[in-house]
């Protein structure tokens, strides 16, 4: 059976959609001739943590761990709340930004390049060199962010001659935040160089999405294979035809620049002209959310009709995605995020309920909606739009006929996906 070395900073407990691609990769590889091993940090230094992913790892796989030391432990003696939001990715505008978290950004993006895991790279590379050589390894794997891990991956090659693929699940210098970093002139054309000696020096590489391959091959000549998030198969639970409520839920973070005021605006006008909407409607919000979204929510009068939940596991998510009458897809309304397609986004398929998607104009988004028949994203000023849209489906909801097919989306499974990387990694056995 081929032997393919993966080496990830995300992993169970940790929570969060990072976690879940290699989590499901490494329960399928068996399945098409291949044993995965897994390298990951001994102590790391998770900003989410869901304990009940540790039930999901495949009995006797194997999984390596070696410390890492992350120098958010010793920003955290200065401010919990600010590096913990840092490490989550959870960004404040800048003109909402304090002196101390404008310090610790610049820190970040200058001082620790590519990441704060940047640390992890020197140790993990020479307890890994031995291990390679004595277990007859002759492929690995790394994923990023933290895109630390692929100058593991780089100097590994480098030293053995192993293939090496460079999974990209989110991109690296042109990903929506990376500005926000304060970077110096300096900073910036390392961020820029690295990741380009990445990308010609990987055996293969993989994205998340098709933007993002487009982006790469004008600075590579390596192969790309786009092979989305997915969905694992879930039974259904029953609906309840009953439900008094009309919820419109959120799954994940909501990040400041993730703000529909649009869509705030048109529920607050719904609220206003229909009685019943008003005494029906309730927009839950699971997962982390920013002060700046809470106060547009309240400023648009829809405080008593939000619930915010908070953080819940992966398991109490999709019943909440099952349960919900409409699904919220948010993304930043700025070109970088065109090629962002959410990993819940295919949880929501698999939910079978109708999807009210926000986000940048040519949104890879587009694509995968239009396979499955599902109504295009809006514009984050379409606010008109968006209007009809949720009394269309609230009418349906008062019918009891609200529901979606999301016809074709088994080529979205988490088996067939990784069906897609074995068929990948069989042309390095």
């Amino acid at each position: 059976m081929q032997k393919v070395l993966i080496i990830a900073y995300y992993w169970p407990p940790a929570g969060g959609p990072g976690v879940q691609r290699w989590l499901k990769f490494v329960s399928y590889l068996r399945d098409f001739g291949i044993e995965p091993i897994v390298f990951v940090p001994e102590n790391p230094n998770y900003p989410i943590v869901d304990e009940s992913l540790v039930d999901e790892i495949p009995e006797g796989i194997k999984v390596l761990k070696q410390p890492i030391f992350e120098p958010y432990g010793i920003a955290k003696i200065f401010s919990k709340k600010s590096t913990e939001k840092i490490s989550s990715g959870i960004i404040e505008d800048e003109k909402k930004q304090n002196l101390l978290q404008q310090l610790l950004l610049f820190i970040r993006g200058n001082f620790f390049i590519p990441d704060a895991r940047k640390f992890w790279v020197k140790p993990s590379v020479k307890y890994l060199e031995s291990y390679i050589k004595k277990n007859n390894i002759n492929t690995i794997i790394t994923t990023g962010p933290p895109h630390s891990l692929h100058l593991i991956g780089l100097q590994l090659k480098q030293k053995l001659g192993v293939n090496w693929l460079a999974d990209f699940r989110d991109p690296w210098t042109s990903i929506g935040y990376h500005e926000k970093l304060k970077l110096t002139k300096k900073a910036s054309a390392k961020h820029k160089a690295l990741e380009k000696q990445v990308l010609q020096e990987a055996s293969h590489i993989i994205t998340t999405s098709f933007k993002t391959k487009e982006e790469f091959l004008a600075l590579t000549s390596t192969e790309i294979s786009v092979i989305t998030n997915g969905y694992e198969k879930q039974a259904l639970l029953k609906k309840n035809n009953s439900a008094k409520k009309f919820t419109i839920a959120h799954i994940g973070s909501l990040l400041s620049e993730r703000n529909p005021i649009a869509l705030w605006q048109a529920l607050a006008e719904i609220i206003e002209e229909n009685n019943d909407f008003k005494k029906l409607f309730q927009l839950q919000l699971i997962g982390k959310v920013s002060g700046q979204v809470f106060q547009s929510i309240k400023k648009a009068g829809l405080k008593n009709h939000a619930i915010n939940i908070g953080y819940v596991s992966h398991l109490k998510a999709i019943e909440f995605q099952q349960q919900a009458q409409v699904l919220l897809l948010l993304e930043i309304d700025r070109p970088e995020t065109e090629a962002i397609i959410p990993g819940k986004l295919f949880e929501y398929l698999a939910a079978k309920r109708p999807i009210i998607a926000i986000g940048p104009k040519a949104w890879d988004v587009s694509k995968i909606l239009a396979e499955v028949k599902m109504t295009p994203p809006f514009l984050y000023d379409e606010k008109e739009k968006i209007k009809q849209e949720i009394l269309k489906y609230f009418n349906d909801f008062q019918q009891n006929s609200l529901e979606v097919s999301s016809e074709g989306i088994e080529k979205y499974s988490r088996k067939n996906l990784t069906k897609n990387l074995a068929e990948i990694l069989r042309h390095y056995a």
